[in-house]
């Protein structure tokens, strides 16, 4: 007889030949069900901790703050537009003084940024040499603007009014940030956002798979536990096993409540990423590239050679915040100020999805109600009016009136800055609404992981502890 046989002989005989064998089996077999789901769900829930963590409080908030590079190129290029088109008239608009301000407040959050991308960036080489070479072009960009700057001051014209030197320094400035620097910071935020996408993907997907393996060994070990009560029950003309019948019970509690977690724990991520993450990201977006139109209007009346060049680009930048289907009719700013009012007039988001695309157009499909579609409502008001003050601009530019035009642009009280502002102010509360929704979910995702690192251990220990006690005493009988 060989070995293999020998081997299934002596289990028949000790084990399975045997009602104590046959017991310790099926309580072997529950045994090792218990150490499965307890393998299982430790995984399950460690994927569910990761993904919280990296969305949450990793590359999550880095990412956003990645994001607000481009924002701060953007205004830093707006800010010296403003100062070259005041001139000696440093009262229009904010002011020289605080237009130089704000100028140093994001240098310095480009700065931050940009760390922010370094440090997010990690082992990607790609993503570590493009930093670097945005932080070599700021350098660049900085001595063209001091360079500009100092020319302005020298020559002390009157706003709008500034001499050629002036402006052929500034034009090497704006288009080092237009082609290298700006580009290069969208490029990272793209990058960025790609690898926290890729992060949410993965762990969504393990968590959902984990949740299936859960429910498949949970499964497997309630029957194994039914088999081994009904087994005992009827060798001993019993009804019930107590000890098993509690084992039973809180493995179906253990499996029932990991199985709620995970869904929970998939839905808070999905609601992190999709209804917080990305709004905040594209938002971030919109809100820098209107800044950078905003600053065309100034490059518009202080280059009057690139006029046209700049009117084009404030008709890309306001198409690529909100586009609208111009219905046959050619695609320029004149068709833009017609279709636009018509678009909006009556919006409701619930009702008209896909009236418009662009960043506002997919914030619009994403938006619930309540909160986050008032405040959609607000900022395309403020936008709207935005879009009129620029049509009045340049209607007044093209008229033979660049003072009442440039006085119109740099109105601090009742002007275009302070419809501006207000248009601002409204998209920073629509993006908070939306980091409020991101907040609340990753809140929501690391309360409902409280104790889940003991819980599957305890609850192992004692439906283990309920399996062996309720097999002992049978197994005593035949000692």
């Amino acid at each position: 007889m060989g070995i293999a046989a020998r081997v299934e002989t002596f289990l028949r005989a000790q084990w399975l030949g045997t009602i104590p064998g046959r017991i310790r089996a099926y309580a072997a077999v529950a045994l090792v069900g218990v150490a499965a789901l307890l393998a299982v769900l430790s995984v399950a829930i460690g994927n569910a901790r990761d993904g919280v963590q990296t969305i949450g409080h990793d590359a999550g908030p880095r990412v956003v703050a990645t994001g607000s590079l481009y924002f701060a190129l953007s205004d830093m290029d707006a800010q010296v537009a403003n100062v070259l088109l005041i001139g000696r008239q440093h009262d229009l608009g904010i002011g020289h003084d605080e237009a130089l301000r704000r100028y140093e407040v994001r240098r310095v959050e480009a700065g931050q940024a940009a760390v922010q991308a370094a440090q997010l960036a990690g082992d990607n080489v790609n993503m570590q040499r493009t930093v670097r070479e945005v932080l070599d072009g700021l350098g660049r960009y900085e001595r063209l603007v001091g360079e500009a700057m100092l020319l302005d001051r020298q020559a002390n014209h009157a706003a709008g009014q500034l001499p050629q030197q002036v402006i052929d320094t500034y034009r090497r400035a704006t288009d080092l940030m237009k082609m290298e620097l700006l580009p290069k910071a969208y490029n990272l935020t793209l990058d960025s956002g790609a690898t926290v996408r890729q992060s949410y993907e993965s762990k969504r997907t393990a968590i959902e798979s984990g949740r299936t393996w859960v429910v498949v060994t949970g499964a497997l070990l309630l029957a194994a536990l039914l088999v081994l009560q009904v087994y005992v029950a009827g060798r001993f003309r019993r009804l019930v096993n107590p000890a098993l019948a509690l084992a039973t019970v809180v493995a179906f509690v253990l499996v029932a409540a990991s199985t709620g977690l995970l869904s929970a724990q998939a839905g808070h991520l999905r609601k992190a990423k999709e209804d917080g993450f990305d709004s905040i990201l594209a938002l971030s977006r919109a809100r820098a590239i209107s800044h950078s139109a905003f600053a065309d209007e100034s490059r518009y009346l202080l280059d009057p050679g690139r006029a046209d060049t700049y009117e084009q680009t404030y008709l890309d930048k306001s198409l690529a915040v909100l586009f609208v289907d111009p219905q046959g009719k050619p695609v320029n700013l004149e068709t833009y100020y017609a279709r636009l009012p018509e678009v909006l007039r009556g919006f409701d988001p619930a009702r008209d999805r896909g009236a418009f695309l662009g960043f506002f157009g997919d914030e619009a499909n994403r938006a619930r109600p309540g909160l986050e579609t008032s405040a959609l409502n607000d900022t395309l008001r403020a936008y709207q009016k935005v879009i009129e003050n620029d049509q009045t601009m340049r209607r007044l530019a093209t008229g033979d009136d660049r003072n009442a035009a440039i006085t119109l642009r740099m109105g601090r009280d009742s002007g275009a800055i302070k419809d501006f502002d207000d248009y601002d102010r409204a998209l920073v509360r629509l993006s908070a609404a939306h980091r409020d929704a991101f907040d609340q979910a990753i809140k929501d995702g690391d309360g409902g992981l409280g104790g889940w690192n003991l819980i599957p251990v305890g609850a192992a220990v004692v439906i283990a502890g309920l399996i062996l006690v309720g097999v002992r005493p049978r197994l005593a009988e035949f000692r």
